[in-house]
């Protein structure tokens, strides 16, 4: 069965960027010493840190970092039809607080190292459009520059303390939608409720879903997408499992406060089925019923797309990942066409 992957993390040091980094902002690493930091330090769940102990590429690279090796350990094994990249400089740009210069600076310099190192090399592999959304003129003008590689699919948005559906970035999904690039919202900081920092890394780990419901809820009641009809929305490493609860939260707080937002048109639910897709990474172990039960509570079986989250400690093979014994039809689905119809430049 065709295997289409909706999250793959190729890696990259700061040294590999510099070919593409101008003066001063490759001075910063090279002389100063420069790195980003990580916000919150967290207990590594692997003695590979977050990745799978297996992916480390040979020479003791980290994982991610050698394409014939995930060529190898990922594409080939699995039959892979196409993986979409997803990237691992972490943080990412747009999460960066300051120095918005630098971090236009980066995410020029990672999508075209992307593009030379991992697009052009494999014809399976698509590409994420990495920009710093602190400067919205700075990241539709990064958009414009890149966005019509035939192999662009999406432009990356963290999911951390920003939330997207302010008008502030308005000119970022103008010209997504301009270059037929869908958004991709990813996992990337801790979820902080009420100001306050998980204790442990279990405590994100469970509660990454809030982070996920908390942007979904944003960027609809903001009325992106009545603003945008031709944009769609892939939330990215948080699993689906809570959507069936979010729509219908969704559903019943828009028929009682529908007069607090009236540029939205249709009820929340129509609007996640028309432009959100959910993939399946991190999916708790279901059995079919349940499976097949959220979707009828969904209401349609075209939000889910498979990942793998490779080469990360949580990897899900597509082997395991789903419960047994489904319908050949619902397996293609999620496996692949689901993703191919929500990315306009798939195949």
């Amino acid at each position: 069965m065709s295997l289409i992957d909706t999250d793959i993390h190729e890696r990259v040091s700061y040294h590999e960027l510099f070919p593409y980094l101008d003066q001063p902002w490759r001075r910063y690493i090279s002389d100063c010493g420069w790195f980003q930091e990580k916000h919150m330090p967290y207990t590594q769940p692997t003695v590979a840190g977050v990745d799978r102990a297996d992916a480390q590429a040979p020479g003791g690279k980290p994982a991610g970092t050698d394409l014939g090796f995930m060529q190898e350990q990922l594409l080939d094994s699995n039959g892979h039809e196409y993986g979409v990249l997803t990237g691992a400089l972490d943080p990412s740009p747009s999460s960066m607080h300051g120095w918005h210069e630098m971090a236009t600076a980066l995410a020029s310099a990672y999508n075209d190292w992307q593009i030379d190192h991992w697009l052009d090399k494999d014809s399976r592999l698509y590409g994420s459009v990495h920009i710093a959304a602190q400067n919205p003129a700075a990241a539709a003008r990064e958009i414009e520059r890149v966005g019509s590689h035939p192999k662009m699919v999406q432009v990356l948005l963290p999911i951390d303390d920003i939330l997207w559906g302010d008008p502030y970035y308005h000119p970022i999904y103008e010209a997504a939608e301009k270059h037929q690039l869908m958004i991709g919202m990813h996992h990337n900081e801790p979820p902080v409720h009420f100001g306050k920092w998980p204790n442990y890394f279990i405590e994100w780990h469970t509660l990454i879903p809030t982070a996920h419901m908390n942007q979904v809820t944003n960027m609809i009641f903001s009325g992106i997408f009545d603003q945008f009809p031709g944009l769609k929305l892939m939330m990215i490493e948080g699993g689906f499992t809570y959507a069936p609860f979010l729509m219908r939260k969704m559903d019943q707080q828009y028929i009682d406060l529908r007069h607090e937002v009236p540029w939205v048109k249709r009820m929340p639910s129509d609007i996640i089925r028309d432009h959100l897709c959910f993939t399946t990474q991190p999916l708790e172990e279901i059995k079919k019923w349940e499976l097949m039960q959220m979707i009828d509570q969904m209401g349609s079986d075209k939000l889910i797309s498979f990942s793998t989250d490779y080469p990360h400690w949580d990897y899900d093979s597509p082997e395991r990942a789903l419960p047994p014994r489904l319908d050949e039809d619902l397996k293609r689905r999620i496996f692949s066409e689901n993703a191919r119809n929500f990315y306009p430049k798939l195949p």
